[in-house]
C-alpha cells in the first residue's frame, strides 16, 4: 500500500512537472525588436570590439545566436512584408519589377494587401493584446486619406504608434537628400526634349511650315508649369508630407522631430507592456535606428568611437536593455521571448555630405543593404526565453526571418494558414536543441522581383552553397558598394549577368571571395543541376498577384495625403507636447 501511494505520488508529480513545461511555452509573451540597416559586425556578441552593445549582447549570452539569420530580401519593405507573414515578398505583390523597390512617399497607393495574414493577425483571435512602435514601411492607404487599409490596425495590431513610411535624410534638416539627385538626373533630359519640342514648334509656326494652334500650344505649356509647380511643391514640403508621427489613426507630429524620439519610442513599449503584465501580448518595437537619417539624444552623442552612427547603436542598445529591465520588474522574462534583428545589412554605401560614414559594418562579408551578397542579407538572429531556449548557444544553420511568422503562431496556439504557402518554419525544435539541422533545404533570393540567386544546404552535408545568377556592377569597380547610385539596382546596366552561374561555398568561403569552377569543384554541374529542379518547383509555386510596387502605386498621389491641419498650412502640428491630438485631414 505504501509502495502504490509512492507511485501515486510520483505519477501526480511528474504530471504535475508536465503540465508546467506545457504551460511554459504555450502562449508566452512575444517582443520583437527589429533594428533598420543595422550591419551584423555592429554588435559586441557579432564579434564587433569598439562599439559598446552589453543588452543586445546579454541577449545572445542568456539565449541563442544565429550565425546564418537571413533576410527574406536587401530591403525594407519586402524584407518586413516576409518578416510579417513568413512568405516571400514575391507571393504577395511586395517585390517590384521597376528600380525602385521601397514605398517613398506617404500618399502611395501600394502596401501590404489585406488579403495577406499576418502573425498579429492571427494571434489577436488568440487572445493577444499586439501593438507595433516605430517604423511600419508598408503602405497607409488605397483610395482615400482615410481608408487606411495598408495602416498596421488593418494588420492585426490594436495599438501603432510610430511612422508610416521610414526615416530619409530629407526628414532632418541639414542631412542632404536621397532624392535630390535622382530627381535632377530624371529631370534633365525630360526637360530639355519638352524645351527642344517648344521651341521648335514655334520656329515652324512662325516660319509658316506649320500651323500649330497656338491653343494647343497653351495648354502643353500649362500642362508643364503645372506639373513643375506639383512637383517643386512636394518635394520643397517632402519632410512635412512624408515624415509624420501617428499614434493609431491620428498624427500627433508633422513633421517629425528627432528630439529624445528613442526614448519616446521606448517609453510607448514600456506603458504597453505595463498594461498588459496579466494576458499575452506581442510587441514589435521597430527601431529607426540605424537607418539615415541619423540621430541621438544628448545623453548618447559624441559618446561612441564610430561617431553619429555609433551614437546611435548604443542608443538603440540602451533601448533594449530598458525592454529587457521592465520584463524583470514586472517577472515577465521567464514568460517573454525576445527576438532581436535586422530587416537587413548594413547600408553600406551611406556616407554624410561632410564625408563621415554613415552606414554600419557587416563584417567579414561582401557587399550591403540592396544586395544579396552576405552582407546584405545575413543579419542579427538573437532569441532569449529564459528555461524554454538554450542559453549561450551558437546555430550556423541557414534560417530566415520568414521563420519567425510559424514560430510565433505555433507558441501563441493559433494555427497557420492551409490556403496559402508559408514559407518560414518553426524554429523551437532548433532553438532547444532538439534538432540540430535546419528545415531550409533551399532559400531563394530575391533582388526586388527578379530571382538573384539560391542557397542550397544538403541534408547529408556541411556544404552551403550559393548560386549567383547575376550580381551587381559596384561602382567604382574596386568598392563594396554602389556608391555612385547609392543603392544597387537588380536589371540593365546596372548588373552582369552569369552563364554558367557563380557558385560559392558558405562553408568554406563565406566572404564570398572565389566562384567554385567545374575545375576547383567536380560536382559544378551537378549542383547547378539541383538548384535549378529546386527553382523550376518554387516558380510553379508562385501565383500571379498584383503589383503593390508599380509606378502607378508608389507615386504621389495628393487625395492620399495625410495632414493634420491642412496643405496650404503647410501640414503642421505637434502634439507630442501635451496638446490632443487630432483626426487627419484629406490634403
Amino acid at each position: 500500500r505504501k509502495k502504490m501511494g509512492l507511485l501515486l505520488l510520483l505519477i501526480i508529480c511528474r504530471c504535475a512537472i508536465n503540465s508546467v513545461k506545457t504551460h511554459s511555452v504555450s502562449k508566452p509573451n512575444i517582443i520583437l525588436l527589429m533594428a533598420d540597416d543595422l550591419g551584423i559586425g555592429d554588435l559586441g556578441c557579432y564579434g564587433n570590439r569598439t562599439l559598446r552593445t552589453p543588452n543586445i549582447d546579454r541577449l545572445a549570452e542568456e539565449g541563442v545566436t544565429l550565425t546564418q539569420h537571413i533576410a527574406a530580401s536587401p530591403l525594407c519593405t519586402p524584407s518586413r512584408a516576409a518578416f510579417l507573414t513568413g512568405r516571400y515578398p514575391v507571393r504577395s505583390g511586395m517585390a517590384a519589377f521597376s528600380r525602385v523597390g521601397v514605398f517613398l512617399f506617404s500618399a502611395s497607393s501600394g502596401g501590404l494587401p489585406s488579403e495577406e495574414i499576418t502573425f498579429s493577425k492571427l494571434l489577436k483571435q488568440k487572445g493577444y493584446a499586439t501593438a507595433l512602435i516605430g517604423k511600419w514601411h508598408l503602405g497607409m492607404n488605397c483610395e482615400s486619406s482615410n481608408d487606411f487599409c495598408h495602416h498596421p490596425h488593418s494588420h492585426g495590431f490594436d495599438y501603432f504608434y510610430g511612422l508610416p513610411v521610414t526615416n530619409f535624410r530629407d526628414c532632418s534638416p541639414g542631412q542632404g537628400s536621397v532624392f535630390l539627385k535622382g530627381v535632377q538626373k530624371a529631370l534633365v533630359i525630360p526637360i530639355q526634349i519638352t524645351g527642344i519640342a517648344l521651341v521648335s514648334l514655334a520656329i515652324v509656326q512662325y516660319s509658316g511650315l506649320l500651323k500649330v494652334p497656338f491653343q494647343a500650344l497653351g495648354y502643353c505649356l500649362l500642362i508643364i508649369t503645372i506639373s513643375l509647380v506639383v512637383l517643386i511643391f512636394f518635394f520643397y514640403h517632402f519632410r512635412h508630407l512624408n515624415c509624420f508621427l501617428m499614434r493609431d489613426h491620428q498624427i500627433i507630429q508633422q513633421p517629425l522631430s528627432y528630439e529624445n524620439l528613442t526614448q519616446r519610442l521606448t517609453k510607448e513599449a514600456m506603458q504597453f507592456i505595463g498594461r498588459n503584465t496579466d494576458a499575452p501580448f506581442l510587441l514589435v518595437l521597430s527601431y529607426l535606428h540605424v537607418h539615415t537619417a541619423l540621430y541621438a539624444s544628448e545623453n548618447f552623442k559624441g559618446k561612441s568611437k564610430h561617431g553619429l552612427y555609433g551614437d546611435a547603436v548604443e542608443e538603440m542598445d540602451w533601448s533594449v536593455g530598458q525592454i529587457l529591465d521592465v520584463l524583470e520588474k514586472h517577472n515577465l522574462s521567464d514568460k517573454t521571448l525576445v527576438y532581436f534583428t535586422s530587416d537587413q545589412g548594413a547600408h553600406v554605401e551611406e556616407i554624410s555630405s561632410t564625408g563621415e560614414v554613415h552606414g554600419g559594418y557587416n563584417g567579414m562579408y561582401k557587399g550591403g543593404k540592396s544586395t544579396n551578397w552576405e552582407g546584405g542579407i545575413r543579419v542579427p538572429g538573437l532569441f532569449r526565453w529564459p528555461g524554454v531556449v538554450q542559453a549561450g548557444a551558437y546555430i550556423d544553420e541557414p534560417t530566415s526571418n520568414m521563420d519567425i511568422f510559424p514560430t510565433i503562431v505555433k507558441l501563441g496556439d493559433a494555427q497557420l494558414p492551409s490556403d496559402r504557402i508559408i514559407d518560414g518554419h518553426d524554429l523551437l525544435p532548433l532553438l532547444q536543441g532538439k534538432v540540430t539541422r535546419s528545415k531550409h533545404e533551399f532559400l531563394f533570393h530575391y533582388c526586388n522581383a527578379y530571382l538573384n540567386a539560391v542557397r542550397w544546404h544538403p541534408g547529408n552535408s556541411e556544404s552551403v552553397w550559393k548560386v549567383f545568377f547575376f550580381t551587381p556592377n559596384f561602382s567604382p569597380e574596386d568598392s563594396n558598394g554602389c556608391y555612385d547610385s547609392h543603392v544597387c539596382f537588380c536589371h540593365g546596366g546596372f548588373i552582369t549577368r552569369h552563364d554558367p552561374p557563380l557558385l560559392f561555398d558558405l562553408s568554406r568561403d563565406p566572404e564570398e571571395k572565389v566562384p567554385l569552377t567545374p575545375e576547383t569543384e567536380s560536382r559544378f554541374y551537378e549542383i547547378l543541376r539541383v538548384v535549378h529542379q529546386a527553382i523550376d518547383n518554387h516558380t510553379r509555386s508562385l501565383h500571379a498577384v498584383p503589383n503593390q510596387l508599380s509606378w502607378d502605386n508608389l507615386l504621389w498621389k495628393p487625395w492620399l495625403q495625410l495632414c493634420c491641419s491642412s496643405v496650404f498650412q503647410s501640414c503642421y502640428c505637434d502634439y507630442e507636447s501635451g496638446g490632443r491630438p487630432v483626426e487627419v485631414q484629406s490634403g
